[in-house]
């Protein structure tokens, strides 16, 4: 859940390790430092707070060097502080490791070491990495590759690392288990980091490092080899599909603001070339190979966190609506706990924007040592979900840059509208209902344009609910799952209390939080839940509610009960689920705003959760 970022090379490191890192400032963080190998050793500045503060301490020293790493931290074994944010130390000074991950096994490693009498300096587990590397390069023959290597066997738990020494300094290792790490490669120069962001800016040309890898650069080049075994392997590159443009603000105050316009173009590339309009069906090329087990599946799961398990659910009612399968929804925190029925008969979908989710991983490994196909549905290529999964489906968003999920969420739900046409269309839903349903999805960018052009009006009910310090989501059907969903974000980024909930279930028990002071928004679409969630509605008012209503189509009623009625124009009510998620990402972003809030990077969230 922070950053990783390293340059082997013959430039000055320091300005590239320092825009390395604030390209990677999204995926949240606390503290943030640098490590660079010098003629006198290994030179490390870090620093509390932002990459800035961080830039500022280094404008004032002499930090130089061709060889470095830098980290953003965020905290998990002892507070945000100075001594505790990395890279660290080892006791000799000569060792220096940056981590991203948990150590499972810190405190036992920490006490046999203390009991060799090496005494350490911070709260973290990290620190005891690269104080048994330290230990084991001189109790074993003094190799510095060797030392890793045994060091990461020794260890339980999570990490991408990079690691220096200084009676080495033409070397840099670099080794990932259960936290990505990809390495870009430029004519003798090579970078490494948490993702592609800070490597598009030198070079599109990537290796993604697999589980259990390790890669040693020297002057000679580079080698990978397995923690397991020392057979070099030949590992092509991959090349970076998207530019540095897509990756910046552009003239958005926000990257959230950027990425909810977007979605006028990210649900339509999702689609692009998979719709079938003629015969009302879609080609899915990443499931092709695995259409017969998929289609004779007795049952199917979805697996996913967060946002991606809001859209998960709203696959669940597709496809048990259109295509008549039964669909089982699991946090995947809770499905890697669990015995689950789960066996060669089944297929799970893992649901992921960066594809390196490490509850969503879990789970997915545990259900293909059960036996079932895994399918992945992500954003990311080259993540670990697109690599670990038998199939998948690509959602062609592009970077989401933002903590909050947007543009991801609706390209997730439109990925999963296209795989019940298709299960629908080969389990009896007929083709005009097919053709209907295709074009609806088709046409859909008009009407997210729409919504994304009304905005002032979403911005004035912010200003008139900005004061709240709780808000109510309330819907049915696929309703329930946009309200979770718009409550989740509402939550993330304003720091304002939300809860989602099923309409009806408002009587046992949300009800009584209800006065003049709670707004509470109704998803209200005109289909068979209409006239109950209106009843819910009168509820509300009833008892003096502040009442914000999403409905595809006005009516007198819905005036008379509303106090403010956001419109959301659809091609067909099947389509409400894509379309009403944006008015409530407009929502949480203006109220976010006018409270004062960093909406790119809300408190203590990460955009990449990748410890448990």
């Amino acid at each position: 859940m922070c950053g990783i970022v390293g340059y082997y090379g013959t430039k000055d490191a320091v300005p590239l390790l320092l825009k390395g890192l604030k390209r990677l400032e999204y995926r949240g963080y606390d503290s943030a430092g640098l490590a660079l190998l010098s003629d006198t050793g290994i030179e490390i500045m870090k620093k509390a707070g932002k990459v800035m503060d961080l830039e500022r301490v280094v404008d004032d020293s002499v930090l130089k060097g061709t060889i470095g790493m830098g980290h953003t931290r965020w905290a998990t074994h002892g507070e945000p502080n100075d001594t505790n944010a990395h890279p660290h130390l080892d006791q000799t000074g000569k060792f220096a490791l940056i981590h991203n991950g948990i150590i499972e096994n810190y405190s036992s490693i920490k006490t046999y070491l203390e009991q060799k009498g090496i005494q350490f300096r911070t709260e973290t587990d990290t620190e005891v990495l690269v104080q048994l590397i330290s230990f084991l390069y001189s109790e074993n023959g003094k190799s510095f590759e060797k030392a890793v290597r045994k060091a990461l066997k020794q260890v339980v738990g999570t990490y991408g690392i990079i690691v220096l020494f200084a009676d080495e300094p033409q070397k840099m290792i670099a080794a990932r288990h259960g936290s990505p790490l990809v390495m870009g490669v430029n004519s003798g120069e090579y970078f490494i980091a948490s993702d592609a962001s800070p490597i598009v800016d030198h070079t599109r040309e990537v290796v993604y490092l697999e589980e259990n890898e390790y890669v040693l650069i020297n002057e000679s080049g580079h080698r990978i080899k397995r923690l397991d075994d020392e057979k070099e392997l030949n590992r092509p590159t991959s090349r970076i599909d998207f530019s540095i443009e897509e990756i910046e603000k552009g003239n958005y105050p926000h990257y959230m603001l950027k990425e909810i316009n977007e979605q006028e173009h990210t649900i339509t590339d999702t689609m692009r070339g998979r719709l079938r309009l003629d015969e009302g069906s879609v080609h899915l090329g990443g499931i092709q190979e695995h259409l017969l087990r998929i289609e004779s599946a007795r049952d199917i799961y979805i697996t996913a966190c967060g946002t991606s398990w809001h859209a998960g659910m709203i696959g669940k009612y597709l496809l048990e609506e259109y295509a008549g399968i039964p669909v089982h929804l699991e946090y995947a925190s809770e499905f890697r706990y669990r015995n689950p029925i789960v066996d060669g008969k089944s297929v799970i979908i893992a649901i992921s924007q960066s594809g390196e989710t490490a509850d969503t991983i879990a789970a997915l490994k545990k259900a293909k040592d059960m036996g079932a196909l895994t399918m992945g549905i992500c954003n990311v290529v080259g993540s670990t979900i697109s690599r670990e999964t038998d199939c998948g489906i690509y959602t062609h968003a592009g970077p989401e840059i933002g903590v909050a999920s947007t543009k991801a969420f609706t390209a997730q739900v439109s990925v999963l509208f296209m795989l019940a046409l298709h299960f629908g269309r080969k389990n009896g839903l007929n083709k005009a209902k097919g053709v209907q349903l295709a074009k609806s999805l088709a046409e859909i960018g008009p009407f997210v344009k729409n919504i994304i052009s009304n905005t002032e009006s979403i911005e004035a009910i912010a200003k008139d609910t900005v004061e709240a310090d709780n808000f109510l989501y309330l819907g049915r059907g696929m309703g329930f799952p946009i309200a979770l969903e718009g409550a989740l974000k509402l939550k993330e980024i304003s720091y304002i209390h939300a809860e989602g909930y099923p309409a009806a279930e408002m009587k046992h028990g949300p009800i009584a939080l209800i006065d003049e002071k709670m707004p509470v928004v109704f998803l209200a679409p005109h289909d068979k839940t209409f006239e109950k969630v209106v009843s819910n509605i009168q509820e509300v008012k009833a008892r003096r509610g502040k009442v914000i209503t999403v409905t595809n189509k006005v009516t007198k009623e819905l005036e008379k009960l509303s106090d403010y009625i956001i419109e959301v124009p659809t091609p067909h009510s099947w389509i409400f689920p894509i379309l009403s998620v944006i008015p409530l990402q407009l929502l949480a972003y203006h109220l976010a705003v006018l409270r004062g809030c960093d909406v790119d990077m809300p408190r203590n969230l990460a955009k990449s959760v990748t410890v448990e």
